[in-house]
This record gives C-alpha cells, structure tokens and sequence, in this order.
C-alpha cells in the first residue's frame, strides 16, 4: 500500500476506503493466470478477484453491472488496470458472473469487513 510508479504515473494507494463508492468502467483480465499479483499471491482467473490503481490491499468491494442489475463481492488483490479511463479489472470469473463481455458501466463500492474478520 505504498506508492508505486507504473508507466511513468506515480500512484498513492489509499489509507482508508471506507465511504468509497464509485462509477467507471470494468474491463476483466485472465490471459495473466500465474502471475503474482501485487499481494503476492498468484492470479488465478477462476477466483473472485480483482486489480484497482489505489484500494488499499487487500479489501473486498461489491461490484454492480449498470446495464443488468448484476452484483458480486470480489477481493481487491492486485494493481490495475493501467488503460486510460478505466476503474476495476475484474477477474474472468468475477466478470463471467457480472454478465461483463469487454466493457462495461459498474458501480464500486467498498465492504466494510465484518467483525472479527481481519
């Protein structure tokens, strides 16, 4: 959760997300499957994951797909995605369940982990 340059655009991971509800544009990822994620986990393109440039790590957020009413939790795991305007990647399975094909409107917002959950 510290700074971090990628592209030559420095990037300043938040604190906190509590409050945090946005909208932007999904896109999904999977042809990554391996790879360590920046938690240093491996990316697995069937688990309900997914990469934002400054969410603190991890943290679950509940996505909402705009155009059908469909929403999921995923885990924040990763750092991403780096294309102009775009605000979540989703995994291939967390888009599969969200109806996402390409693009797509969706509303992010932050869950409050549950008590006793750490």
């Amino acid at each position: 959760n510290k700074p971090y340059t990628v592209k030559g655009k420095t990037y300043y991971p938040m604190l906190s997300a509590t409050g945090y509800r946005t909208r932007g544009v999904a896109s999904w990822y999977g042809a990554e499957s391996g790879n360590l994620t920046a938690m240093g986990s491996r990316f697995n393109p069937n688990q309900l994951t997914a990469a934002h440039k400054t969410l603190p790590l991890p943290c679950r957020v509940k996505v909402t797909n705009l155009k059908n009413g469909r929403s999921i939790v995923v885990t924040v795991n990763d750092r991403g995605p780096f294309h102009h305007e775009r605000l979540i990647d989703l995994s291939y399975a967390a888009a599969k369940k969200l109806g996402v094909k390409g693009l797509a409107e969706v509303e992010v917002a932050y869950m409050d982990q549950p008590a006793g959950d750490s």
